[in-house]
């Protein structure tokens, strides 16, 4: 299992890689957006509890039955956001889920039909 640096960073590469997204450093934190809107929280890099927080408005049930799983502070549970505390027996493919159905969440409709266009195009391939 990969320690939770390397996940994180992992986790990080792949977010950056659905179409359209990019690294913002609110807060002084790292964020993948899409356009203007943050689909993932990956926090600071030097922080020592490492973790993610995504939007999972269909499958937050599971998410937060998973160990280390929680749903998110300042009302953004009821919205359906999680924080995930990286390092814990959590799979990077269900991770990757999870960033996924986030960044379906909040990009406009365009962008999610381009990334089902090359998922239909590349089934099975790994994007990062």
């Amino acid at each position: 299992m990969a320690t939770a640096p390397a996940l994180r960073k992992r986790l990080l590469e792949y977010a950056l890689n659905l179409p359209e997204a990019h690294l913002d450093h609110p807060w002084g934190e790292d964020v993948a957006k899409v356009r203007k809107k943050v689909f993932a929280f990956f926090g600071i890099e030097a922080y020592s509890e490492h973790g993610m927080t995504v939007k999972l408005v269909d499958s937050q049930s599971l998410a937060v039955a998973q160990p280390g799983v929680s749903p998110s502070g300042y009302n953004l549970g009821k919205s359906g956001w999680v924080t995930v505390r990286l390092g814990r027996e959590l799979p990077f493919e269900m991770l990757r889920e999870w960033i996924d159905e986030s960044y379906r969440c909040v990009a406009p409709k365009s962008l999610v039909a381009q990334l089902d266009a090359n998922e239909e195009a590349e089934p099975g391939a790994p994007r990062a």
